[in-house]
């Protein structure tokens, strides 16, 4: 993969960027945040941003720029997991239902099915009931929505190739399915699961967002940007920014991915880049 190639897309190059500003944001916060993220000080509350506090302090005295750091570490972290678990399960799920066919694919496209008729929301719900609420479970809630999406992913590109010549050479030259799966059929589509694990990434913090506002994923004394949003929804009228900082941290990590997932379509897409050249 030529990456100074694909960072001549203007777009790529400012979604990847911006991705990973706010990727070190977080990974900062493992080591280093103006302050602790529980300094609760009722005497400093409502503080307006100042050369202390830059994005101001929450209605327990908390710096809100230490919260935003360590909320936006938790949102990848989910995110991230999730798109792993996603990955791990679904694309190898895929790859058996195109290489194996009849009812081998039948069967692992049924429990795709059966995936995507429940929501990460209502998966989450029946997780926190019989496990409790809490960040692993939103990964776990999350993580099993991606296995469909990856596995429709991998199946779709794998049934895609296997016409090609160079996969009946391969069958000629006696491989077995397994190894052509593994050799042949997979490094040719990760472009694909690339672009769909930017997608599930974005998505997934998205959910974990939702999560955590209805009291299912992070609990306190974690935190996350879902989670400030939810202790902030009461005093919005009275102090907005509690409320519009976590949630155009969330729209901008957000859009900073699908740019980056759409300038990757663009830059991997063979099609696209026949037409530029065109």
């Amino acid at each position: 993969m030529n990456w100074r190639r694909l960072l001549d897309h203007p777009s790529l190059a400012l979604g990847l960027a911006a991705t990973l500003a706010f990727a070190l944001l977080g990974l900062a916060s493992l080591i280093w945040t103006p302050y602790p993220i529980a300094d609760i000080a009722i005497s400093r509350r409502f503080l307006v941003p100042d050369a202390s506090h830059l994005l101001g302090t929450d209605h327990l005295g908390r710096d809100m720029l230490s919260l935003i750091m360590a909320g936006t570490l938790t949102s990848f972290t989910v995110g991230a997991a999730a798109v792993a678990i996603g990955v791990g399960i679904g694309v190898p799920m895929g790859l058996v239902a195109a290489m194996w066919g009849g009812p081998v694919d039948w069967v692992a496209m049924r429990i795709s099915d059966l995936a995507f008729a429940f929501p990460s929301v209502i998966i989450a719900i029946l997780i926190a009931t019989l496990i409790g609420p809490g960040a692993t479970n939103a990964i776990i809630a999350i993580g099993i929505f991606n296995i469909p999406v990856f596995a429709r992913v991998a199946r779709g590109g794998a049934l895609a190739l296997s016409s090609l010549d160079f996969i009946g050479a391969a069958r000629l030259a006696g491989l077995g399915k397994a190894a052509i799966a593994w050799r042949h059929i997979l490094p040719n589509i990760m472009s694909l699961i690339i672009v769909q694990g930017t997608i599930q990434l974005s998505l997934g913090i998205l959910a974990e967002a939702g999560l955590s506002y209805i009291g299912l994923g992070t609990q306190p004394p974690a935190t996350s940007l879902g989670l400030m949003l939810r202790d902030a929804q009461s005093l919005f009228l009275i102090h907005p920014s509690l409320s519009l900082l976590p949630g155009l941290a969330i729209v901008l990590i957000v859009v900073a991915l699908n740019i980056a997932g759409d300038g990757l379509r663009d830059a991997l897409d063979p099609r696209l880049r026949r037409q530029e050249l065109a």
